[in-house]
């Protein structure tokens, strides 16, 4: 199971919000790029940043503290926030980004979503599943929609897309646990593979998630945890990351590849 720390990204800080809203934001780094070296240093082998003022409508802010992240760091970064065309997901991948997400777009124009798996390859392209009570929320999970989550996995798997991450709005930022169960489900109804999110604070659930014994769940994105100090990247990696994953060591150069 890979542990990936979040970096939330909002006006050029990382920050995290509790279920999206972006008054409730706590500024962890006025340096992002630090901070990315930090979980870097501590044994991360893959980087989840998120442009939450991409998701907010606002796609050109963060753009230079993501470029310097991408040309600095030696491991994989994935990407997501307000990606809503398929040239701009070419543009992040052309930067050296190694995965893009797709989130509202998935839902509102999946013909979009079929032309970047086309061109670009199913390996670069990740599909943002977020839910508030198992429907799909969007627009930075200020809409809510009548779509169940697994109908819009199937949805997209069908279009040819292999990953997904799942996210229960409810809890991100919360603290209070991961929808395990639905977690699984989703990986055992869709035959997608899972990374999980939202609501990770304890090494208990994470046990709990490598409990299941799906190969499909393929790892989980921890943000708040981390920077409250309630978690140890390095445990987590430890504990829960195979060591063939934990000590690799990428060539930037090819992290989009």
């Amino acid at each position: 199971m890979i542990i990936l720390p979040a970096i939330d990204l909002l006006d050029g800080q990382a920050v995290r919000l509790k279920q999206g809203v972006e008054k409730s934001k706590k500024v962890y780094s006025e340096n992002p790029l630090q901070m990315a070296l930090h979980w870097r240093s501590q044994g991360a082998s893959m980087l989840h940043v998120v442009n939450l003022d991409g998701a907010f409508g606002r796609s050109h802010k963060n753009v230079r503290v993501i470029r310097q992240i991408v040309d600095v760091l030696d491991i994989p970064v994935q990407l997501g926030g307000g990606i809503k065309t398929l040239d701009e997901a070419r543009q992040w991948l052309d930067l050296g980004i190694a995965r893009v997400i797709f989130g509202t777009i998935a839902l509102t124009h999946p013909e979009i979503v079929a032309a970047a798996l086309a061109q670009c390859g199913a390996g670069k392209i990740v599909i943002g599943l977020d839910g508030r009570h198992n429907k799909v929320a969007i627009r930075g999970w200020q809409e809510q929609t009548g779509t169940d989550v697994l109908e819009l996995a199937r949805r997209m798997r069908d279009l040819g897309a292999e990953r997904v991450i799942y996210t229960d709005v409810q809890r991100d930022g919360e603290l209070i646990g991961p929808d395990i169960e639905s977690t699984a489900e989703l990986a055992r109804l869709s035959g997608m593979t899972v990374i999980a999110s939202g609501g990770f604070s304890q090494i208990e659930h994470f046990e709990q998630l490598a409990a299941m014994n799906n190969p499909l769940i393929e790892g989980a994105i921890v943000g708040t945890a981390l920077y409250e100090g309630t978690i140890s990247l390095p445990d987590l990696i430890s504990r829960f990351q195979p060591p063939a994953i934990a000590n690799q060591r990428p060539d930037p150069s090819r992290a989009g590849e």
